[in-house]
């Protein structure tokens, strides 16, 4: 999956993925939100990543890193953003 966007694998019921989505708009940070309940292809990708474990959110980088189930300041670090 290369992509020039942020790509953030979640699911609308996760309070990770509730934490992390506000946090990313509050940044104006530009991502594309994938449903893993609803995409298949994406949820084999999480498991995939994860050792068989469906850890959301998986935010998958443009450059290739990735964080599963960030606290808010390690995804602030790798944005480069304020906490």
């Amino acid at each position: 999956m290369a992509e020039s966007e942020l790509i953030v694998c979640a699911t609308n019921w996760c309070g990770d993925c509730a934490r992390a989505r506000p946090f990313l708009n509050e940044h104006h940070v530009a991502y594309r939100w994938i449903d893993i309940d609803r995409d298949r292809d994406a949820e084999a990708l999480v498991v995939k990543a994860n050792r068989g474990n469906r850890s959301v959110p998986t935010l998958i980088f443009p450059d290739g890193s990735m964080l599963v189930e960030p606290s808010t300041p390690e995804l602030a670090q790798h944005l480069d953003v304020k906490a």
